[in-house]
Protein backbone atom coordinates (compact mmCIF):
# COMPACT_ATOMS: atom_id res chain seq x y z
CA UNK A 1 0.00 0.00 0.00
CA UNK A 2 1.78 3.80 -0.96
CA UNK A 3 1.57 6.25 1.61
CA UNK A 4 -0.68 8.20 -0.99
CA UNK A 5 -3.38 5.33 -0.20
CA UNK A 6 -2.94 5.25 3.57
CA UNK A 7 -3.13 8.92 3.69
CA UNK A 8 -6.91 8.57 1.69
CA UNK A 9 -7.64 5.63 4.16
CA UNK A 10 -6.60 8.11 7.47
CA UNK A 11 -8.66 10.44 5.76
CA UNK A 12 -11.52 8.85 5.62
CA UNK A 13 -11.21 7.63 8.64
CA UNK A 14 -11.20 11.16 10.47
CA UNK A 15 -14.49 12.45 8.17
CA UNK A 16 -16.87 9.83 8.99
CA UNK A 17 -15.83 9.49 13.07
CA UNK A 18 -18.09 12.37 13.64
CA UNK A 19 -21.18 10.05 11.41
CA UNK A 20 -20.20 7.32 13.25
CA UNK A 21 -20.12 8.80 17.22
CA UNK A 22 -23.55 10.58 16.22
CA UNK A 23 -25.03 7.37 14.72
CA UNK A 24 -23.65 5.61 17.95
CA UNK A 25 -25.01 7.91 20.23
CA UNK A 26 -28.33 7.91 18.37
CA UNK A 27 -31.43 5.40 18.79
CA UNK A 28 -31.99 2.41 16.27
CA UNK A 29 -31.91 3.90 12.65
CA UNK A 30 -29.83 6.61 13.31
CA UNK A 31 -31.69 9.24 14.78
CA UNK A 32 -30.83 11.20 17.95
CA UNK A 33 -32.20 9.27 21.10
CA UNK A 34 -35.22 11.53 22.90
CA UNK A 35 -34.05 12.28 26.17
CA UNK A 36 -37.16 11.10 28.80
CA UNK A 37 -39.92 14.29 29.49
CA UNK A 38 -39.01 14.11 33.21
CA UNK A 39 -40.82 17.04 34.21
CA UNK A 40 -44.26 15.15 32.28
CA UNK A 41 -43.43 11.67 34.04
CA UNK A 42 -43.26 13.41 37.52
CA UNK A 43 -46.66 15.28 36.55
CA UNK A 44 -48.38 11.71 35.43
CA UNK A 45 -46.85 10.47 38.82
CA UNK A 46 -48.33 13.04 40.95
CA UNK A 47 -51.98 12.59 38.63
CA UNK A 48 -51.46 9.02 39.78
CA UNK A 49 -50.98 9.71 43.22
CA UNK A 50 -53.85 12.08 43.40
CA UNK A 51 -56.43 10.75 40.91
CA UNK A 52 -55.92 7.05 42.35
CA UNK A 53 -54.99 5.53 39.02
CA UNK A 54 -52.08 5.38 35.60
CA UNK A 55 -52.48 8.28 34.00
CA UNK A 56 -50.58 6.37 31.17
CA UNK A 57 -53.61 3.90 30.82
CA UNK A 58 -55.63 6.26 31.08
CA UNK A 59 -57.42 8.84 28.66
CA UNK A 60 -58.15 12.56 29.71
CA UNK A 61 -59.79 15.32 27.97
CA UNK A 62 -60.12 19.31 28.60
CA UNK A 63 -62.66 20.47 26.58
CA UNK A 64 -63.86 24.22 25.92
CA UNK A 65 -67.81 24.66 25.20
CA UNK A 66 -69.56 27.64 24.78
CA UNK A 67 -70.38 27.43 28.31
CA UNK A 68 -67.54 26.72 29.91
CA UNK A 69 -65.90 23.32 29.99
CA UNK A 70 -65.95 19.41 30.36
CA UNK A 71 -63.23 16.94 32.13
CA UNK A 72 -63.41 13.63 31.41
CA UNK A 73 -61.39 10.91 32.56
CA UNK A 74 -62.03 7.08 31.06
CA UNK A 75 -59.85 4.04 31.84
CA UNK A 76 -58.14 3.05 28.07
CA UNK A 77 -59.43 -0.69 28.85
CA UNK A 78 -61.99 -2.28 30.39
CA UNK A 79 -60.87 -2.05 34.27
CA UNK A 80 -63.72 -2.08 37.12
CA UNK A 81 -61.50 -0.84 39.90
CA UNK A 82 -60.08 1.33 37.82
CA UNK A 83 -63.39 3.00 36.67
CA UNK A 84 -64.98 2.94 40.09
CA UNK A 85 -61.55 4.85 41.21
CA UNK A 86 -62.31 7.43 38.42
CA UNK A 87 -65.93 8.09 39.42
CA UNK A 88 -65.11 8.90 42.48
CA UNK A 89 -62.58 10.76 42.27
CA UNK A 90 -64.34 13.23 39.44
CA UNK A 91 -67.31 13.69 42.26
CA UNK A 92 -64.91 14.55 44.33
CA UNK A 93 -63.31 17.45 42.45
CA UNK A 94 -66.65 18.49 41.22
CA UNK A 95 -67.28 19.16 45.18
CA UNK A 96 -63.97 20.48 45.86
CA UNK A 97 -64.22 23.06 42.50
CA UNK A 98 -67.49 23.91 44.31
CA UNK A 99 -66.47 25.01 47.08
CA UNK A 100 -63.31 26.90 45.70
CA UNK A 101 -60.63 24.72 46.39
CA UNK A 102 -58.25 23.68 43.11
CA UNK A 103 -55.54 21.78 45.75
CA UNK A 104 -55.64 18.81 43.73
CA UNK A 105 -54.64 20.49 39.90
CA UNK A 106 -52.28 22.21 41.83
CA UNK A 107 -50.37 19.64 43.50
CA UNK A 108 -50.45 17.61 40.05
CA UNK A 109 -49.19 20.98 38.23
CA UNK A 110 -46.79 21.73 41.30
CA UNK A 111 -48.33 25.49 40.97
CA UNK A 112 -51.42 27.68 40.72
CA UNK A 113 -53.10 26.77 37.62
CA UNK A 114 -54.45 29.34 35.36
CA UNK A 115 -58.19 30.80 35.50
CA UNK A 116 -58.33 28.75 39.11
CA UNK A 117 -58.23 32.05 41.15
CA UNK A 118 -60.87 33.43 38.47
CA UNK A 119 -63.08 30.11 38.71
CA UNK A 120 -62.76 30.62 42.87
CA UNK A 121 -63.81 34.11 42.76
CA UNK A 122 -67.05 33.51 40.76
CA UNK A 123 -67.57 29.81 42.55
CA UNK A 124 -71.21 31.37 43.25
CA UNK A 125 -71.75 31.43 39.54
CA UNK A 126 -70.54 28.33 38.44
CA UNK A 127 -71.88 24.40 38.54
CA UNK A 128 -69.82 21.43 38.93
CA UNK A 129 -71.87 18.44 37.36
CA UNK A 130 -70.27 15.08 37.90
CA UNK A 131 -71.49 12.07 35.06
CA UNK A 132 -70.35 8.68 34.84
CA UNK A 133 -69.02 7.17 31.73
CA UNK A 134 -68.39 4.27 30.26
CA UNK A 135 -64.92 3.60 31.78
CA UNK A 136 -64.46 6.79 33.97
CA UNK A 137 -66.67 9.82 34.60
CA UNK A 138 -66.79 13.47 33.41
CA UNK A 139 -67.15 16.28 35.23
CA UNK A 140 -69.58 19.08 33.25
CA UNK A 141 -68.48 22.36 34.24
CA UNK A 142 -71.24 25.67 32.84
CA UNK A 143 -71.71 29.18 33.78
CA UNK A 144 -73.32 32.37 32.15
CA UNK A 145 -70.95 34.53 33.35
CA UNK A 146 -68.58 35.66 30.43
CA UNK A 147 -65.65 36.16 33.27
CA UNK A 148 -65.26 32.69 34.13
CA UNK A 149 -65.98 31.02 30.93
CA UNK A 150 -63.13 32.76 30.00
CA UNK A 151 -61.18 31.68 32.95
CA UNK A 152 -62.52 27.73 32.78
CA UNK A 153 -61.23 27.82 29.21
CA UNK A 154 -58.20 29.07 30.67
CA UNK A 155 -57.71 26.18 32.57
CA UNK A 156 -58.69 23.74 30.32
CA UNK A 157 -56.35 25.17 28.04
CA UNK A 158 -53.77 25.00 30.19
CA UNK A 159 -54.99 21.20 31.25
CA UNK A 160 -54.50 20.25 27.77
CA UNK A 161 -51.11 21.57 27.34
CA UNK A 162 -49.79 20.06 30.50
CA UNK A 163 -51.30 16.85 30.34
CA UNK A 164 -50.81 16.28 26.66
CA UNK A 165 -54.46 15.40 26.42
CA UNK A 166 -56.89 15.82 23.78
CA UNK A 167 -60.58 18.04 23.93
CA UNK A 168 -61.44 20.80 22.16
CA UNK A 169 -60.63 24.18 22.27
CA UNK A 170 -63.18 26.09 20.55
CA UNK A 171 -66.86 27.01 20.97
CA UNK A 172 -68.07 24.25 18.88
CA UNK A 173 -69.75 21.64 21.55
CA UNK A 174 -72.57 22.06 23.54
CA UNK A 175 -72.57 19.68 26.27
Amino acid sequence: MTCRSMRMIHVAIVLALPFAAAVGQGSAGGKPAKKPDTSFAALQDRGKKAMGVDQYTSTHKFDATPTGGRIELQRDTADAAGVAQIRAHMREIAKAFASGDFATPGFVHMQDVPGTKVMRAKRSVISYEPRDLPRGAEVVIRTKDSAAVAAIHEFMAFQRGEHHAGGMDGMKHKP
